[in-house]
């Protein structure tokens, strides 16, 4: 299974990614080796994530929400569905 996940890094910023192993990864970014984004914002720790059988689909979900603000990614993570709907709506204005 692969996985779509939202990390917040220690500076409070927000890192979008996909694995098959989100245990591995999370070690991989807090000990300096999950890319260059997290290398210098660590601890990080996971806020949120989904499961997807294929990659495909796994990967469009990750660029759907990196084209998403850090306020509708904290409400995808924090599961507040009716704020989520609200900033839907004023992106498609």
């Amino acid at each position: 299974m692969w996985c779509v996940y939202i990390i917040e890094c220690k500076d409070r910023s927000l890192y979008t990614g996909i694995t098959m192993n989100i245990e591995r990864r999370l070690k991989e970014h807090n000990s300096k080796k999950g890319g260059k984004y997290t290398k210098v914002r660590n601890p990080v720790k996971l806020i949120y994530k989904e499961s997807y059988k294929n990659k495909g689909n796994a990967l469009k979900r990750e660029i759907q929400i990196k084209g998403w603000s850090k306020r509708k990614k904290l409400a995808l993570a924090g599961g507040d569905i009716e704020l989520l709907k609200q900033l839907s709506k004023k992106k498609m204005r």
